[in-house]
């Protein structure tokens, strides 16, 4: 299914991107050597709660997982990539985290994703695997506007990535967004130009670059959930959800 929002879902839809970013921020932002992932889960839950909010993930039970989830946000350590099931686990000194958050409010979902180093110590193949993953997101959101194919904004974040150094895995990638958290159109983190759906205004999708250090493969945990890289190498994972406009792109997963 792809949805094409009206002007009044695309106001609900900023109110429930902001929110995201706003719990996003407030998650990194307590976030310290020593804070457990459950720690992290309970506030999450308790901030959605307050804002009348509804989770995306503690009912989600799609065929590739284990479900349903059972939690509020998605916490994926150092080899941990997507889907990282928040465990009994305090936070050390130079981990790298990832905090993957999906909520809908008043009936419109928006998603997003960070990653940021625990603690004082910060490994350089860590940061510039971040900021890698950053401005890949950069670019695939410069790329995106009314008329534009998905294989252009796979193209420009792939070439990033592959730029840095990094190899693809193209089974999980970004998508549609809107009344449900994952819909069509799948978007690869890898493409040709010119190619796929062609965007409109009203579209929303969430575009999540994310990438390991010297593999694509990925392996799941015990928990079914949890995906890791197959070599065990660090992974990082940027996401915004973007609103499709009559000019170019929005993001609507930025802290008012």
């Amino acid at each position: 299914m792809i949805e094409i929002l009206n002007k009044a879902e695309l106001s609900r839809a900023k109110d429930s991107g902001a929110l995201v970013a706003t719990i996003l921020q407030t998650m990194k932002s307590r976030t310290t050597v020593g804070t457990n992932l459950l720690d992290i889960d309970n506030w999450v839950q308790t901030m959605i709660a307050e804002a009348g909010a509804q989770s995306c993930y503690v009912d989600y039970a799609p065929s590739f997982g284990r479900g349903p989830f059972g939690h509020y946000i998605c916490t994926a350590v150092n080899d941990a990539v997507l889907h990282g099931l928040p465990h009994d686990y305090a936070l050390a000194d130079g981990d790298l985290l990832t905090l993957d958050l999906a909520v809908s409010k008043n009936g419109i979902a928006a998603d997003s994703a960070i990653s940021f180093i625990v603690g004082e110590s910060q490994p350089p193949e860590s940061v510039a695997m971040i900021r890698a993953t950053e401005s890949a997101l950069k670019a695939g959101i410069a790329a995106a506007g009314p008329g534009v194919k998905i294989g252009n904004i796979s193209y420009a974040i792939g070439r990033v990535l592959t730029d840095a150094g990094y190899q693809i895995n193209t089974e999980f990638g970004g998508h549609g967004i809107g009344s449900t958290m994952h819909q069509d159109p799948h978007v690869p983190n890898m493409g040709r130009p010119g190619r796929g759906y062609v965007l409109r205004p009203g579209l929303l999708l969430a575009l999540e670059p994310w990438v390991m250090v010297d593999t694509a493969a990925l392996v799941t945990d015990p928990d079914g959930w949890t995906l890791r890289s197959a070599t065990g190498c660090r992974t990082a994972h940027s996401e915004h959800t973007i609103a499709i406009t009559d000019d170019g792109a929005e993001i609507l997963t930025l802290p008012k």
